[in-house]
């Protein structure tokens, strides 16, 4: 038993980022998995530790917190190392910035729910989600490259050469993306820094198909 439990999707972008970030500061918690598709985000149970009926749900010592950036935000401050944030004021904005990209613009249109409500209330088929999910996502991958390729900041990370905040958003954001077959060809910047998440055990540890719940 740990201090820590995650209650998380395995396929959840948001699970995935708090995984990641668990698992690069070595931190033990007890996997909780909830099933989105069978609607286990609405039993009262899980309502009561998050009553938005989201995931991830990081219940701590303190209680339950919700919403993977500030989950991101308390464990950097309660765990410092190995850093999510740069040291200087800049550097910390210029990563929030990126990150929100894929936190903010693109997933909040195009997780589980918006997708279901487009085929509940209008009609989409399969097809019709995997358009609406790639216009998005590409809107907000163009916009990262583009930020990416522009910024000096930029190194074998988002913000320099050791893996963030930003990346874990990016990370998470590019496994998404392969599941409704969005084109990365046009982001080889972004597909570099993915490729470099991916060799760190940590993150891929944190990837969908590892997870005990994964199918």
């Amino acid at each position: 038993m740990s201090d820590l439990a995650l209650h998380n999707y395995f396929r959840s972008s948001t699970s995935v980022r708090v995984r990641a970030a668990l698992n690069l500061k070595g931190l033990r918690y007890d996997y909780v998995g909830i099933s989105l598709l069978a609607g286990e985000q609405h039993q009262a149970e899980h309502l009561a530790l998050n009553p938005s009926g989201a995931v991830p749900t990081l219940v701590t010592g303190q209680g339950p917190l919700s919403q993977s950036l500030a989950i991101l935000e308390w464990l950097d401050e309660e765990h410092p190392e190995p850093p999510l944030l740069p040291a200087d004021a800049w550097g910390r904005a210029r990563v929030r910035s990126l990150a929100y990209i894929g936190a903010q613009d693109v997933h909040p249109v195009n997780n589980l729910r918006v997708l279901q409500h487009l085929e509940a209330e209008f009609g989409a088929d399969v097809f019709g989600k995997a358009a609406w999910f790639a216009h998005w996502a590409s809107a907000g991958m163009a916009a990262l490259e583009t930020r990416l390729a522009q910024e000096p900041e930029t190194g074998d990370f988002c913000h320099g050469d050791c893996v963030g905040l930003a990346d874990l958003c990016l990370y998470a954001q590019v496994l998404n993306n392969a599941r409704f077959g969005v084109d990365m060809t046009p982001y080889p910047i972004i597909q570099r820094i993915y490729a470099n998440c991916m060799d760190i055990p940590a993150l891929e540890r944190a990837a969908p198909v590892n997870q005990p719940d994964a199918f």
